[in-house]
């Protein structure tokens, strides 16, 4: 399924390319804020490699995406989730969507609490207990924390009322925390007791744990285990060669393999 996309994302650039002259130097790429770290070591084997520089603008998924829909130029989009990504290709603005990541819903929880799969929707529910997530439609990361909340409901009758009535959406939105410069705002709001757990992806949860003493991770149980596929798309604005060159180079062995690195399922390796 992957090289019929990929196809389609080569022939869509072929033709972006006789239709526009020159590229500018760097390719401008929105991507979720998920994958900062990974990215930026893709970007610099990327540019050790092709001599082409690559410039981030990171944030929530939705929000990006909303930038783009209002006509703000880049190269590349990599969402995540396959939804906006798929929602420009739709509206004519973005070429064919692949599938090149995927993460999972953890819990980071504040250094203190005893914490475990099989009790974490108690503590969830209690209402002593600041839960924290991103905010639902701006970032995927809320949507998923709802979905765990829907599959919470059928774990426990009325979860999925009282999760989302408690959930303090402090990250993703417009008006979400903004930590000091170079903070993980995971990191921030545990740290800062504004959320004593915090549905957020794995790899942001155990990056986060890091910086925390104290701070633990979770894996949600089986019950309420929820998957976040990422999705990847050249813009119509595209400078076409060089985001073509930087696209197939996330979905390289290379690329695949420092998104594993990062502790993403890279779905192009072999085994994922």
């Amino acid at each position: 399924m992957l090289r019929p996309i990929v196809a389609g994302l080569v022939l869509t650039m072929a033709l972006l390319s006789a239709a526009r002259g020159a590229a500018e130097e760097a390719v401008r790429v929105y991507a979720a804020g998920s994958l900062r770290a990974p990215f930026t070591a893709i970007a610099e084997r990327f540019t050790a490699e092709y001599a082409i520089a690559v410039r981030f603008e990171f944030g929530a998924s939705g929000l990006l995406k909303e930038r783009l829909e209002r006509g703000e130029a880049a190269d590349v989009f990599a969402s995540a989730n396959m939804e906006h990504p798929l929602a420009l290709a739709r509206q004519g603005k973005a070429g064919p969507v692949v599938l090149f990541a995927r993460n999972e819903l953890c819990a980071l929880a504040r250094g203190g609490l005893s914490i475990t799969p099989a009790t974490l929707l108690d503590i969830m529910l209690d209402p002593a207990i600041k839960l924290g997530t991103s905010t639902p439609k701006a970032d995927p990361s809320g949507d998923y924390a709802w979905e765990v909340f829907r599959k919470a409901d059928a774990v426990r009758a009325g979860s999925r009322v009282q999760l989302e009535q408690k959930a303090l959406t402090l990250t993703g939105g417009p008006s979400r925390v903004q930590p000091p410069a170079g903070t993980s705002v995971y990191a921030y709001v545990i740290q800062q007791r504004q959320a004593d757990v915090f549905l957020t992806y794995c790899t942001s949860a155990r990056a986060a744990r890091d910086a925390v003493p104290g701070a633990s991770v979770v894996t949600l149980p089986p019950a309420l285990s929820v998957g976040a596929d990422y999705g990847l798309t050249a813009l119509n604005s595209a400078q076409t060669d060089k985001a073509l060159k930087l696209v197939l180079f996330i979905l390289s062995a290379d690329g695949q393999e420092i998104l594993a690195r990062h502790g993403f399922a890279a779905p192009t390796r072999p085994g994922q």
